[in-house]
């Protein structure tokens, strides 16, 4: 112990009614109403592109995704082109909807009038005869755009590669 640990001690007696944390420390002793100190878990680190690689992930397990849209289609027929795609689209649409819950940007008929209200400029994009100002009443609807309402995805742990979309398979005879 040292002439510091000594002069802290006198002062946190006097002025606090306490022996500080560092004098307590550098005897052995402990508060009998300290709490124990439980090791923190170290942050998981969860890249900014992991969450739309995980929903790529699942829509090439699911629905086989990046096979198709990798795959050279010219030498198929329109016929055939459209067996896979029917397939694919069924797939993919219950991917979404099993972890992704869609409501329309503006809940109107496209071909319409329809009122902007919304005011956020990432919401609506004009199209068009746009004003200077980019500022209108309203329009024809065009596209009623998608938000997603509900997501529900499992989470993205640490130790998890999500830039592996799909493992290579290899069948041992």
């Amino acid at each position: 112990m040292s002439i510091g640990h000594a002069f802290s001690a006198f002062f946190g007696i006097l002025f606090k009614n306490q022996i500080p944390d560092d004098v307590a420390a550098a005897l052995g002793w402990v508060r009998r109403d300290a709490k124990p100190k439980v090791a923190e878990k170290p942050k998981e680190t969860i890249g900014p592109g992991d969450g739309a690689l995980q929903i790529l992930g699942i829509l090439q397990r699911d629905a086989r995704l990046v096979d198709f849209l990798m795959e050279n289609i010219a030498p198929y027929t329109d016929e055939q082109i459209g067996a896979a795609v029917r397939g694919v689209h069924e797939q993919s649409r219950q991917a979404l909807e099993r972890y992704l819950q869609f409501t329309p940007v503006i809940d109107g008929v496209e071909g319409t009038y329809a009122k902007i209200t919304i005011k956020d400029p990432a919401a609506i994009k004009l199209l068009g005869n746009v004003p200077a100002d980019g500022k209108a009443a309203g329009g024809t609807l065009r596209h009623k755009g998608w938000r997603v309402a509900k997501t529900d995805l499992p989470p993205i742990f640490a130790h998890q590669k999500t830039d592996i979309l799909a493992p290579a398979e290899i069948e041992i005879a």
